[in-house]
């Protein structure tokens, strides 16, 4: 079983969530829905495990929101 944790933004011209993991090449997918979102980043992660487990460099570790004026 492997864990990861995916980056998710929207689209503010498509409405559609992208997402994706941090340092794993290729593991990003978009969806209409977040349930749509997680199958097919789901889907794309398992075919990529195919070839291997993936040598992540870095590990994700949180977001920060920064405000500035």
């Amino acid at each position: 079983m492997h864990t990861f944790d995916a980056v998710v933004e929207r689209c503010p011209d498509t409405g559609y969530y992208v997402g994706y993991v941090p340092s794993f090449s290729g593991a990003h997918a978009q969806g209409k829905t977040l349930d749509e979102l997680r199958v097919n980043l789901e889907e794309v992660i398992t075919l990529l495990l195919e070839d291997g487990d993936p040598h992540i460099q870095s590990e994700f570790v949180g977001l920060q929101r920064i405000r500035v004026a």
